[in-house]
């Protein structure tokens, strides 16, 4: 046997199909890809499925917001919203979601923004609802707002600054601390204010005049002390103060006397109790021994914090003590009211030097010391 002979045989070769080794046949692969795919009408329905599906949300969403910008179908409320000085804009918008105003932040100021109606928001206290839609809310908090709540404050005649300032707080037009930063560091443009100069607040005590006055919630202190300012200007006409030019005393000066009469006066008397501070501040060598001490009680009542006057008093050193200074005290002792500043113009003519509260609640008044003092002596009040 050859060696040839001993060699396996090889095995017939499969005859060629044009495709290399390891490929599979084209046809299974497509017949399996087509296997999988969904006919042409399933696939265009869930195409519009989705289609409406999206729409509906964003239709959803849409309505959802038009509810809220334009205020439809919102379950009735109304709520009072404070805005105060420095919020910024998201913090009202904040506080409007919070009582229920309005339902979206985000939409409400991209409105406010292409508005441009973000910088018109002004402090103050506003009654508002949900009938009204996005652009009458900006309305309503705004400096233009109709809905910002309005309250009266009569002033009575006779407060001191202070006392004013902490009424106006107590009402919640305006705190304390606001109001006494714009007296001492503002600059009114009042010509009988053009002499005084800025640095403390009670510059403009004698000036707040006293009366009856509309102002909104958390208002601007700068508007309420101009209001007050104004109501001194109307008052006190250019007429009067022409014929104050005239005579020996500035308008502050008689601001002053006047102050002093609406603190001592029992309400029948100022033209009386303005004669003897006239008497007292002009007449220095007379017999009545006053000496041009004024020494009205009412002024240690301003230095001592509003307290009643005691003996100890007398010796606070300060200008404004009538008893230790004599003369007029630098300035007023409270805001006057229009009928002590007429009497301050026209004091009546008389011989008084003193002047004392009787028992039935009038002042009595005498020419000199021993006759006041004779009279006290039958008053159980000096007892």
């Amino acid at each position: 046997m050859s060696q040839q002979d001993h060699t396996p045989s090889s095995r017939p070769r499969r005859q060629s199909t044009g495709q290399t080794s390891g490929q599979r046949p084209r046809t299974h692969s497509t017949a399996r890809r087509r296997s999988q795919r969904l006919p042409a009408g399933m696939s265009a329905l869930l195409y519009a499925v989705f289609i409406i599906a999206v729409s509906f949300v964003l239709a959803c969403i849409c309505w959802l917001a038009a509810n809220d910008v334009l205020a439809l179908n919102k379950d009735p409320l109304t709520a009072t919203v404070v805005v105060e000085d420095g919020d910024s804009f998201g913090d009202v918008a904040d506080k409007l979601k919070d009582q229920g105003i309005i339902e979206n932040k985000l939409l409400f100021n991209l409105f406010a923004t292409f508005t441009g109606t973000k910088d018109d928001i002004s402090p103050g206290i506003y009654v508002l609802n949900t009938d009204m839609d996005y652009r009458a809310i900006l309305t309503n908090i705004s400096s233009r707002s109709t809905s910002r709540v309005e309250i009266t404050v009569t002033i009575p005649e006779g407060l001191t600054l202070a006392q004013t300032f902490e009424l106006l707080e107590e009402e919640g037009v305006a705190t304390v601390g606001e109001l006494n930063d714009m007296a001492a560091t503002h600059d009114y443009a009042f010509s009988f204010l053009a002499d005084i100069p800025l640095g403390e607040a009670t510059r403009l005590e004698g000036y707040l005049y006293p009366d009856t006055y509309n102002f909104y919630l958390n208002q601007d202190p700068l508007y309420v002390i101009n209001r007050l300012l104004q109501g001194f200007d109307a008052r006190v006409t250019d007429e009067m103060r022409e014929e104050i030019s005239q005579g020996d005393y500035t308008l502050h000066e008689i601001l002053t006397i006047a102050s002093l009469i609406e603190r001592e006066t029992d309400g029948t008397d100022r033209a009386h109790i303005a004669s003897v501070i006239y008497n007292r501040l002009e007449n220095v060598n007379a017999s009545a021994g006053t000496n041009g001490y004024l020494q009205i009680d009412a002024t240690l009542t301003y230095i001592n914090g509003g307290n009643v006057p005691t003996d100890a008093d007398r010796q606070i050193d300060s200008p404004y003590n009538t008893y230790l200074y004599p003369g007029l005290p630098p300035g007023p002792i409270c805001n006057p009211g229009l009928a002590s500043i007429q009497a301050a113009m026209n004091p009546d003519d008389t011989s008084d030097y003193y002047y004392v509260l009787g028992d039935d609640g009038q002042h009595h008044f005498f020419q000199t010391y021993s006759q006041m003092q004779n009279f006290m002596a039958t008053q159980e009040r000096y007892q």
